[in-house]
């Protein structure tokens, strides 16, 4: 069983950056795809972007692509997301996910594991 520790959320004007980070444990983390994830009050948990376990592909949601990065560090089992140029549409908990397949990049609604989330508010 993956755990998922997320962390870096905070408040931030707009046109500001912030750089949130996943720690994983409880398996080979280089193995596994891992994705980020957000929601918004009163909207469902949308997709935000992920990466293979070998970080040689990354996929992002048109709404974030071009502004946020994510990135990954096998040695320190963590998984990073850059969001620069923010704006109050940004503004979410956002949730660091793993899927249970290893060596595959999964669909966005096969992922199964979840971080408790980390706060980002955007003020305008």
């Amino acid at each position: 069983q993956v755990q998922l520790v997320e962390s870096g959320g905070g408040l931030v004007q707009a046109g500001g950056s912030l750089r949130l980070s996943c720690v994983a444990s409880g398996r080979t983390f280089s193995s596994y795809a891992m994705g980020w994830f957000r929601q918004a009050p009163g909207k469902e948990r949308e997709f935000v972007a992920h990466i293979t376990w070998s970080g040689d592909r990354t996929v992002y949601a048109e709404s974030v692509k071009g502004r946020f990065t994510i990135s990954r560090d096998n040695a320190k089992n963590t998984v990073y997301l850059q969001m620069n140029s923010l704006t109050p549409e940004d503004t979410a908990v956002y949730y660091c996910a793993a899927p249970p397949r290893s060596y595959y990049f999964p669909r966005i609604n096969e992922y199964r594991s979840w971080g408790q989330g980390t706060q980002v508010t955007v003020s305008s």
